[in-house]
């Protein structure tokens, strides 16, 4: 499999997945500006959307949208349980997380990132994505992960959005819950190698 991915963009999220899963990948680095890739091809010609992530898989087809692939990923590696079995509850609730994190989240964030867009403007999607965060820190609270005491899927997507308020300067100082949570999975060491392979991390 060849991950398509930017340093620290939504990609982040299936690199910890695929390390998570320990499934053999290859990484591939696009330039999200020029749509091109390292070696100077067109990033468009492969996925038109010119969006990361996008999973390239063996048969040759391309699989892109985040969601989908990290469950694409926990499917492919049953015996590590980074998603529930298909059609139980709990599954249905890892659905709930990952379509909440990309449209009340990850799309809040998106403007946060233009270079166009007012200062006033920025703020209003900044309070939009804290009072999400606000929410999430409610649902942690007695829990270590998203579904309980196991590390999903939904975990490393929530992560890099973490990771995401980190770079916009984010307070997140009054959600102790989210607080003690992005540490518990800084931690693991999968998501450290993440990190340190997209150049977001110094090796130790």
């Amino acid at each position: 499999m060849k991950l398509y991915y930017s340093p620290g963009a939504c990609s982040l999220s299936p690199h910890i997945a695929l390390l998570e899963a320990g499934l053999p990948y290859e990484l591939v680095k696009v330039d999200l500006r020029a749509k091109k890739l390292e070696n100077g091809d067109d990033f468009l010609k492969l996925n038109p959307k010119g969006q990361v992530p996008a999973l390239a898989l063996d048969s040759g087809e391309l699989v892109t949208e985040g969601p989908v692939i990290v469950q694409m990923i926990a499917d492919h590696a049953t015996g590590k349980n980074l998603a529930p079995a298909r059609d139980s509850a709990e599954r249905y609730k890892l659905l709930e997380w990952l379509n909440f994190i990309t449209s009340e989240l990850h799309k809040n964030f998106g403007p946060l990132f233009s270079p166009v867009l007012s200062d006033d403007a920025k703020a209003f999607f900044k309070d939009r994505v804290m009072a999400k965060f606000k929410y999430v820190d409610s649902q942690l609270a007695g829990r270590d992960y998203l579904l309980g005491s196991q590390f999903t899927v939904a975990d490393g997507y929530l992560f890099t959005m973490l990771a995401w308020a980190d770079r916009m300067k984010f307070d997140l100082s009054g959600l102790p819950n989210l607080v003690a949570y992005k540490a518990r999975v800084a931690a693991r060491p999968k998501v450290q190698e993440a990190l340190t392979k997209e150049g977001l991390l110094k090796a130790a």
